[in-house]
């Protein structure tokens, strides 16, 4: 990018999504620190934002595309702590401009989830050293199919990427994100639901959900029918809410023909009363129908959809879309049946496998997300967690009104727990203590971090 030039497109929502790469040299000798800001002022005079990223250290003299380093702050798009794509709704040339400071001292924006631009520009008011601009302008073309559907013959057709739009908008979950390319969907999540989790279980893991920040969950925009089927020993597909969604089992990749009962997430008691719980990454997901994400969309019917499968088939609840009932044997061994609309369907069933089991549709498995372990585990305090035998009794998950998290429950006569608080070290990093079956019941601390 040169200023005065263009945006290039893979950095909006009609590309790749993703945050461009900027450098920069000739700062004062005394900075400590740098902080970014991209934002757009609009005709009427309102001020949106894109990023914010400080606490960017000085002797970082460039952030390649994509990448994440210092803190970030908030966007005006969905107020998480990310880049977000420009994706004007309105025609002509719209101009973004990166202004990159040099700080005299760190900025103190307190909680990252309320540093917002205004935030920023307050702070670093008596701190700024020295400032450098760059504009970039971006036109869509609205009438182009730009970022909507790929046809199965290849073509691009407007439809899909709407669809899948509009079927997280419908959900009411405002705090996920659908952006699209030329092939992918992609709806951005922490994979942290607003509705009640972890109660109800009693084979727990001792593990506890951890917000993942910018979980892209990719779906298809041309769904095409494979030779055979796919299983995954790692998330199938997303729900509207943007968390992850499993097959029933715990134990891999699953011998889709016959069932195994020792492997039920539901049957050995793992599951919380919404269908999901914790995995080995501290993250949270479904192996069952997400009910409670359901109670709690608006507009929730027969037809709705609830989630969607990696291969870009939507999935649905326990009828068919008309409202009728599925009849025995009707659902193929991925859980799902041909569809008029889209080809084919998913849906959630109350017998095993309850939820998508494999999916139908081609799909690149090396793509897929995967939300791995906490960072700055050295002891091993998270990572060697191992099912109570026998299970465990009074199991409640409680966030408190200063952020903290705590799940604690009883075995064999003694109480155990695990909490965790938002770091006030860094972002996205969380300060732990524990006192676990599978770690003998020591209390252990530590700080780990996404």
């Amino acid at each position: 990018m040169t200023d005065g030039g263009d945006l290039p497109g893979t950095y909006t929502c009609d590309g790749n999504s993703i945050s461009p790469p900027v450098s920069w040299q000739g700062a004062p000798a005394q900075t400590t620190n740098f902080a970014l800001l991209m934002d757009h002022q609009a005709p009427d005079g309102e001020n949106h934002w894109y990023w914010i990223d400080y606490d960017i250290p000085a002797g970082i003299n460039a952030i390649a595309s994509g990448e994440l380093l210092g803190t970030l702050g908030t966007n005006s798009v969905n107020g998480l702590n990310e880049y977000t794509p420009p994706c004007s709704q309105g025609p002509g040339d719209k101009a973004y401009t990166f202004t990159l400071y040099a700080l005299s001292d760190h900025a103190n924006l307190g909680d990252p989830t309320a540093a917002d631009r205004d935030t920023l520009l307050t702070a670093i008011e008596d701190i700024t050293l020295a400032s450098a601009s760059l504009t970039v302008s971006y036109t869509r073309d609205l009438d182009s199919n730009s970022g909507t559907e790929s046809s199965t013959n290849g073509n691009i057709s407007p439809g899909a990427c709407q669809r899948i739009s509009d079927s997280v908008t419908a959900s009411g979950f405002s705090d996920v994100v659908v952006s699209c390319d030329e092939n992918y969907a992609y709806i951005t999540s922490d994979t942290y639901p607003d509705h009640d989790l972890m109660n109800g279980i009693t084979g727990t893991n001792e593990q506890i959900p951890v917000p993942a920040l910018n979980y892209a969950a990719p779906i298809k925009l041309a769904p095409q029918l494979a030779n055979s089927p796919t299983t995954i020993d790692a998330a199938v597909g997303v729900a509207v809410n943007g968390v992850p969604i499993y097959d029933y089992s715990a134990q891999g990749e699953l011998d889709i023909y016959n069932y195994d009962p020792n492997s039920d997430t539901l049957v050995l008691g793992q599951l919380d009363n919404c269908g999901g719980h914790a995995g080995r990454g501290d993250d949270y997901h479904y192996h069952a129908s997400p009910n409670c994400m359901i109670e709690a969309m608006p507009d929730k019917a027969d037809d709705t959809i609830i989630g969607w499968g990696y291969d870009g088939y939507p999935l649905y609840g326990n009828n068919n879309p008309d409202g009728s009932v599925i009849q025995n044997g009707a659902l193929d061994v991925c859980n799902g049946q041909p569809d008029t609309s889209y080809g084919y369907r998913y849906h959630t069933s109350e017998a095993p496998p309850y939820i998508i089991q494999c999916l139908v549709g081609e799909v690149d498995t090396s793509i897929l997300p995967r939300v791995s372990p906490l960072n700055g585990d050295n002891t091993g305090a998270r990572a060697n967690l191992t099912p109570p035998q026998g299970g465990v009794d009074n199991l409640s998950h409680v966030i408190g009104q200063d952020g903290s998290r705590t799940m604690s429950y009883d075995y064999r006569g003694q109480n155990y727990y695990v909490t965790y608080r938002p770091s006030t070290s860094s972002a996205n990093c969380y300060d732990f203590e524990q006192k676990t079956v599978s770690n003998g019941g020591e209390i252990e601390t530590g700080t780990y971090c996404r």
